[in-house]
């Protein structure tokens, strides 16, 4: 999942079928809606990807960053229901869903078992927004993203509900969640140009950055989104670890290097490539929380409200040259030309249940570490716990 404009799967023979499907006329209304760029021919046998005089639409694969022109598809799709304890055994029938096809090339970059990608970006054709519109429910989605990517445990998301979201804590986190207003960069920036366009992504009202509640010293600036649509911040998760513009990253790691020597921190001369500032692992406590290393605090509109960093979200444990195990901090430099001054990874947003709500342009987060669970602790079997 990313925070794209187009659902897109691989339609390559034998790896889509369909006997449901049907494609969209280019030029037709619907097509315009989509802000086809192009009409789309195809001279093989026909099938899910291959109809002659189709709608044409650019998905992309933000790892890799590429696209492809393909054609547009109406299907139905079928998503597992939940009542927010577990899986309810019943399946949501979303019918005339919008996608666009790919071939395979598009897929280089991700997981071996992944045949596409979900669009969960601000568009009108996107997961959440069809979802909402076939059952009249608020266009709201939440995430709730793994720690443990190297398993075969799972994260969760969930589709159209503000809540209620439980784990395997028994707590409610939809009661649990800050808020802070999601914010509109009026440029989108994409791979294919859509002239006059807002940004499908997700920004927010970042303000400053603190350690151990000391502030890093930020040009302002940076933190606002002007006229061409630089600056900011953002949420990506397919950005690994949090960049940050340079004029933020100088100061922010000089800080965090000043703070680790109050918890006796000895600091690798050997940090490990992309990252510049790492700990011997045998010095470092480890708590609930991950390793014990300065608190970071993501300020946002208010003072009182802010996303806490604990260490489990800003270390990283990695194998040094000789054999040496270290934690990292896991934010990188993004440059000094950076589009966007910060970019949240997708480290940074492991276990943390994030909530977009698009009725009220906002986006609740809780770290669900604070409430004894973790995200693959969701109940995926049906029943209750």
């Amino acid at each position: 999942m990313e925070y794209i404009k187009y659902n897109w799967i691989d339609c390559t023979a034998g790896a889509y079928v369909s006997s449901t499907h049907h494609y969209i006329p280019c030029n037709s209304h619907q097509c315009t809606s989509l802000t086809s760029l192009a009409c789309y021919n195809c001279f093989d046998e026909p099938g899910p990807g291959c109809h002659n005089n189709s709608c044409g639409l650019f998905p992309e694969n933000p790892v890799i960053k590429n696209t492809l022109l393909a054609q547009a598809l109406v299907d139905t799709v079928g998503l597992s229901v939940t009542d927010g304890y577990a899986m309810t055994g019943e399946v949501g029938v979303v019918p005339n869903f919008v996608l666009s096809c790919s071939d395979t090339s598009l897929l280089r970059g991700l997981p071996d078992d992944v045949s596409g990608l979900a669009g969960l970006g601000r568009f009108n054709y996107s997961l959440p927004s069809q979802v909402s519109k076939v059952y009249g429910s608020p266009q709201v989605f939440a995430l709730c993203l793994p720690s443990c990517p190297n398993t075969i445990a799972s994260g969760v998301a969930f589709f159209n509900t503000l809540g209620p979201y439980y784990f395997t804590s028994g707590v409610d986190l939809s009661s649990h969640l800050i808020y802070t207003p999601l914010i509109i960069n009026p440029i989108g920036f994409t791979l294919i140009t859509y002239y006059n366009h807002p940004s499908a992504e997700y920004f927010i009202g970042l303000t400053s950055i603190k350690i151990n509640d000391k502030q890093v010293d930020i040009n302002p600036s940076l933190l606002t989104i002007d006229s061409d649509g630089f600056g900011g911040t953002r949420l990506s998760t397919i950005t690994p670890y949090t960049t940050l513009h340079t004029s933020i990253y100088r100061p922010f790691i000089e800080l965090f290097i000043n703070e680790s020597r109050t918890l006796n921190l000895s600091i690798s001369t050997n940090p490990v490539s992309p990252f510049e500032v790492c700990f011997n692992a045998s010095d470092v406590h480890e708590t609930w929380f991950g390793p014990e290393v300065p608190i970071i605090d993501l300020v946002m509109h208010s003072e009182d409200v802010f996303w806490k960093v604990y260490g489990s979200n800003s270390m990283v444990k990695v194998e040094g040259e000789i054999g040496e195990i270290l934690w990292c901090l896991g934010f990188v430099d993004g440059g000094d030309e950076a589009r966007t001054s910060v970019v949240i990874g997708g480290k940074q947003m492991e276990d943390n249940l994030l909530q977009f709500d698009l009725v009220n342009e906002r986006l609740g987060f809780s770290s669900v570490l604070a409430h004894q669970t973790f995200c693959v602790e969701f109940n995926f079997t049906d029943g209750y716990m």
